[in-house]
This record gives structure tokens, sequence and C-alpha cells, in this order.
């Protein structure tokens, strides 16, 4: 450790202003004991976060060290406990209260520093990168000594307070006309913070995450032998965003298309992708829990950018969004489990919340601007579904059409997408 470094560094961040930054939604809890760990796909804002978390402390009582910074490069958890303990107070004149450490993997034995942090009374706020930080490593090495959350990019909500429409009228004529084409451009584009405040770099921007998702988060960190076979699947997969995959049909393209594999490495790698936290695998409900986990799933981006839009399907661009919404509806519900549903009869909802024992919602998603757009077996599947399973909260989210029905006793909602991002009342 060069000392001097170190100490510019700390001075410099003591002098360092709060980087201009849209505020998020999520809330970080710290509880005495427990370290708050930041998980989630590269560029989502995880290092924003922390700032906005030391904004509301005193400066000179909050230590953050970026251990890709030059001056931490190489350090031993011994010198970060050193620096925190005398250089920090040292130079701030206060004792360091709460530690924010950021990309954390890249120190050895990082779970025994946060641990040795923790059991000294500090409160500890630890990120790091979706390559090399998991949420179930976090929980293996940890041992219950953590909070983990998972950011995702930009909400809709967040994504207009970026653009600068945090305070539309909604009941204006042409503030929902502007709504309605920020939705098109979010669902289209995403909401990776970088992106939605750089739009015009971002074809070029999303293409270069892709890249870095699949070759470090990826290819990278798992190892990845079969580099051929990994690009079809990381390429299938994405393609099929929003859409039920199956591992035999991938096996049959694979085959087809000559490509050498072996089945569990096919299969191995399926897991693998799940660990990126940019692909998302949603279980098909059934009240035997061990059918849940079997395939098929249904597959999900971490964000709307990071899907091919050749053939342009908004239909499934809104399906993605509002399964992002439902990941942060759940950050603030633990208990809230999501499934999909289908049956032998094909009869298919496209999402199913559970909360505890109880199915509680069932949602169907639609690009229709018309009551007659809506197909009849989307709302014939809500109806058996309902049926099935004794949920009466029924909601259909359409791009424009709102309303309410009673149909076979039973009473559907129908709620345009950008209202349901925008009121949690309609949720």
């Amino acid at each position: 450790m060069d000392e001097s470094l170190v100490r510019d560094y700390i001075a410099s961040y003591l002098k360092k202003e709060v980087p201009q930054m849209i505020e998020r939604e999520i809330k970080l809890e710290n509880m005495s004991g427990k370290a708050t760990i930041l998980v989630g796909p590269r560029r989502s804002g995880k290092t924003y976060l922390f700032w906005q978390e030391i904004s509301k402390l005193k400066r000179n009582e909050t230590a953050y060290l970026d251990f890709e910074d030059i001056a931490l490069l190489g350090i031993k958890p011994q010198e970060v406990l050193y620096i925190i303990k005398q250089l920090f107070a040292e130079i701030s004149g206060s004792n360091a209260k709460a530690v924010f450490l950021d990309e954390v993997q890249n120190v050895e034995m990082w779970e025994s520093l946060v641990r040795t942090l923790l059991d000294r009374g500090y409160k500890v706020y630890v990120t790091g990168s979706s390559s090399k930080l998991l949420p179930k490593e976090i929980a293996t090495q940890l041992r219950g000594r953590s909070l983990t959350y998972l950011m995702l990019p930009f909400s809709f909500r967040e994504f207009l307070k970026a653009k600068g429409f945090a305070e539309l009228d909604l009941n204006a004529f042409d503030d929902l006309g502007k709504v309605k084409g920020l939705l098109k451009e979010y669902l289209e584009y995403g909401g990776y913070p970088e992106i939605v405040t750089n739009p015009h770099l971002k074809e070029k921007m999303l293409s270069e995450y892709r890249d870095l998702i699949f070759f470090k988060d990826f290819a990278e960190r798992e190892k990845i032998r079969s580099i051929q076979v990994a690009k079809f699947i990381f390429s299938y997969v994405t393609q099929s965003f929003a859409s039920e995959i199956s591992y035999r049909r991938v096996l049959r393209y694979l085959s087809s298309s000559g490509i050498r594999f072996g089945k569990n490495t096919v299969y191995s790698y399926f897991k693998k992708l799940e660990e990126t936290m940019v692909f998302f695998f949603l279980e098909r409900y059934s009240v035997k829990v061990r059918m849940r986990s079997a395939w098929p799933k249904k597959v999900y981006l971490a964000d709307n950018g990071l899907a091919y839009r050749i053939p342009y399907d908004m239909g499934r661009l809104m399906e993605n969004a509002v399964f992002l919404e439902l990941k942060r509806i759940q950050a603030e519900k633990p208990l809230q489990e999501i499934f999909y549903y289908k049956d032998q009869m094909d009869h298919e909802v496209d999402f199913l919340i559970k909360d505890g024992t109880k199915v509680t919602k069932l949602i169907q998603v639609t690009y229709a601007s018309e009551r007659r757009e809506i197909k009849d077996r989307e709302i014939k599947s809500l109806i058996h579904a309902s049926k099935q399973l004794k949920c009466t909260d029924l909601l259909v989210l359409t791009w424009d059409y709102g309303g309410e029905e009673n149909l076979d006793g039973l009473t559907i909602k129908f709620v345009p997408l950008w209202k349901w991002f925008l009121k949690k009342s309609v949720r």
C-alpha cells in the first residue's frame, strides 16, 4: 500500500461534491450487525446509489472506498482496517461510523473484512461487480449477516425524472401525449442510466453492454470452454425474452445447426446465464413445489435495451417491462412470489402473484388501444385461471385502453401501462 496515494484519495473524497444524479427509488435499510449489500446488473447505477446514501450522512464520519481506484488496487484486508481506523480519522478529524465498500470483490477475503467491520460496530454498505459478487455467494460467505437489495436500471418513473418530465399533468392532453411517447422510447431502449442521459449514443452503448455481459459476466466469470455454444445460447435466450423457452428445443436447434455440444454443458450454461443477473427465468406455477423448477420457463431481461428489436414486438417489450416492475414491487414485499400460469389446455396468464400460500393477483399484458383489439383467448384464460385458483383480482395491462367489465361473475380491470407504472393506487 502506498500511504501517500491513500491519503490523497481520502482528502479528495472528503472534498468531492455529490455527483449530479437522478434520485433512485430504492431505499436501503441498515440494521445493526448486518451489512447492506447492493447487487444487480452492471451499469444499473449502484455506485450512484451509494453517493445518494452518503449525501444523507456526515461526510467526515462516512468512509467510501472504491477498490478500483489506483490508490487501493491490490490492498489487503488489514490495510483497509488501518485506512478506516487510522488514516480516515486523522484526515477527516472524526472517527468513521459508516463504511461504503465499492467493488469489494477486488479485496482478498472481503467477507472476513466485512464481518470484522460489523463486529467493530461500523455500519457497512457493500457493492460489487455482477461478474464477481452474486446473491448466493453473499448468503454463503456472510452467513446471515447481510441484507441484500437488487438494483435494476431506471423504472419508468425514474426515466421520466431523468428526461426532465417529473411534474407532468396526466389530465392534460398534451402531457399525456408526451408520456406515451416517452413510454415507447423507454420500452424500446430501456432504462440504463448512461443511455437515458446520452441518447445519441444508445445503439453503440447497448451493443457494448451486450458484449460486456457476454464476455465478462458470462464467459470469463464462468470459465466457459465452448464459446460457440455459449454464444448460441446467449443469443437464443436474449431473442426469446418474454417467451417460454425449452431446454430440449435449444438442444434441437444446436443439433440442426451442426454445433457440437454436450447436454450437461448446455444445461449448465443456462444456469450460469441466470447468475449474470441479466436474465431471469420465471417458473410456471404449480401447487407442487418440485414441479415449478422443471422446464420450460419464461425468460426476461434486466433491461429492455438488451433485447434484439428485430422483428419489433411491442407486446413482448411491454411484458418484459411489467416483469421488471413486478421485481421492484417484490423488493418492497419480500414474501411475494411471481410465476406465470399455463395449464394442459394452453390457458395462459402472463403473471401470477402469490403472497404466502394465496394467489393474490392475475395479470395479462397486451398491446391494445381499444377493447376490440384484446384477444378473446386472453380474457378466457384469465377467467379460467381465476376460477381454478380462486383469485378475483384480475388485471389486464394495455397500451391505451382503460375500463372495467363484469364477466362470468368476475370483475376485470383494464389499465393503460403508463398509468400502472405511474400510479401505485392502480397496482
